[in-house]
């Protein structure tokens, strides 16, 4: 009798989408960067018409700059990390700690290494109604908040925290507003192209849950803990 198939470990699940998110990004990459026709028309057609929204609401517009400046800014994120950081030395955690910051680290030198070598500019308005630095692509602000809201969920499973319904889903939840809140205001508020955004995003993901493959990798021994709600 045959025995059982047995599943994949977390990590190399973990290591398989990394993979496959982060050949998504270098392929939307390049496909703006030739450019593609049809993507070189959604980004254009979706930031002439966000920007059109933009100036005609403005209030709108100045609760955008708000959320992309305060709630939603790339150090918001980070000082998430280092208060989760702060806790997990107090918690005698130190190599979970510093492979998270390290994580962020490597995210932030990723992304600012491609916006250098790949230079692309940004939208450019006769009446903008904000202004950023840097090369566009890939979005900062997106790949920061998707990097981070992964790591941050990544750690709150390997550490075993309470993993029930009532708190799970809404965390996932709150992170997938999170991300998409980002690329949306960075979008409407005309500094960033449609693609800047996914790019960043899956940039974002595809280091975070490189980073999580990686932990398991060396850490073989360690399984993520089950959902409370499914122990026996």
């Amino acid at each position: 009798m045959c025995g059982a198939t047995r599943s994949p470990s977390p990590g190399v699940r973990q290591a398989a989408v990394a993979a496959t998110v982060g050949a998504a990004a270098f392929l939307l990459t390049v496909l703006a960067l030739l450019p593609w026709r049809p993507l070189a028309t959604l980004d254009r057609s979706t930031a002439t018409g966000l920007h059109t929204l933009a100036l005609e609401h403005p209030a709108l517009t100045r609760t955008m700059r708000i959320l992309t400046d305060w709630v939603w800014d790339p150090w918001t994120f980070r000082l998430l990390v280092a208060v989760v950081f702060v806790r997990l030395v107090w918690c005698r955690e130190r190599l979970a700690a510093y492979w998270a910051a390290g994580t962020v680290l490597v995210g932030t030198g990723v992304q600012q290494g491609m916006k250098a070598a790949i230079g692309r500019e940004r939208p450019q308005w006769r009446h903008p109604v904000d202004s950023a630095d840097y090369a566009a692509m890939p979005s900062g602000h997106a790949m920061t908040a998707a990097l981070v809201c992964v790591v941050l969920l990544w750690l709150w499973r390997e550490r075993g925290a309470p993993l029930s319904d009532t708190w799970w889903r809404p965390a996932v939840a709150l992170a997938g507003v999170s991300v998409v809140g980002v690329a949306f205001t960075r979008v409407w508020l005309g500094v960033h192209w449609l693609t800047d955004t996914v790019v960043g995003v899956l940039l974002g993901t595809a280091v975070a849950l490189a980073s999580a493959a990686a932990w398991a990798a060396l850490r073989p021994g360690e399984r993520l803990p089950e959902p409370v709600g499914r122990r026996g």
